[in-house]
């Protein structure tokens, strides 16, 4: 009878000892689906994340070189004046391109309505460029210039009634005038000349100046 029982017993334990082997081997397959799934996941993460990395450092280069290249189209005032006066100022382009200005500069920023010349072009000795519209160009257009400068900094935005074309790019002594804000040239402009070697007082601020109404940003 002991000798049956102790069979007995030697059965239960091996297999309840099968069990258990059994449960930790569906424990390491369901670890190791799980830990799978999560390299996987991760692996993916890397992936996607290098892509659009590798894909923003295209972008920038193309952009670069572009910007390295002169733009069509640019025309050039290299005898601008920049004395700092009280007055207002007759400005031979139109919007202006540098000259005389007021001692205070205008914040770079989107606004809805006209800004001052003088002290906008202030703005642009300090390394800013004013993109100027025609009020008439419809407000799709006006949508694609402000997401066009988003949240670029040294760039005023804003309507300049009678613009003899819809939309004008302009920096200290330098001028792009376009038809329609898709025009590639305008972001290129954008890049090429915020800050660019034409600014007069590199580093000097964008901002502390006066803010005329209509700022939208």
């Amino acid at each position: 009878m002991n000798k049956k029982r102790s069979q007995e017993n030697q059965d239960r334990q091996a297999r309840l000892a099968a069990i258990q082997a059994q449960q930790r081997a569906s424990e390491r397959k369901r670890n190791a689906l799980i830990f799978g799934g999560i390299g996987a996941v991760i692996l993916a993460i890397i992936i996607a994340v290098t892509l659009v990395i590798v894909n923003q450092v295209q972008v920038n280069r193309e952009r670069e070189d572009a910007a390295a290249q002169p733009i069509e189209g640019v025309q050039e005032y290299p005898d601008v004046t920049f004395d700092h006066v009280d007055t207002p100022v007759e400005y031979e382009q139109s919007p202006p391109v540098g000259g005389n200005h007021a001692p205070i500069w205008t914040n770079c920023g989107v606004y809805t309505e006209a800004l001052p010349n003088e002290n906008s072009v202030h703005s642009m000795e300090h390394g800013a460029v004013w993109i100027t519209y025609n009020p008439d160009i419809g407000q799709e257009e006006i949508d694609k210039l402000t997401e066009l400068v988003g949240t670029r900094a040294y760039v005023l935005l804003s309507p300049y009634p009678d613009l003899d074309s819809p939309v004008a790019a302009s920096a200290w002594g330098l001028q792009l005038k376009v038809d329609s804000a898709d025009d590639a040239r305008l972001a290129t402009f954008l890049d090429k000349y915020i800050q660019g070697e034409q600014t007069r007082e590199p580093g000097a601020a964008c901002s502390g100046g006066l803010t005329p109404a209509g700022r939208a940003s």
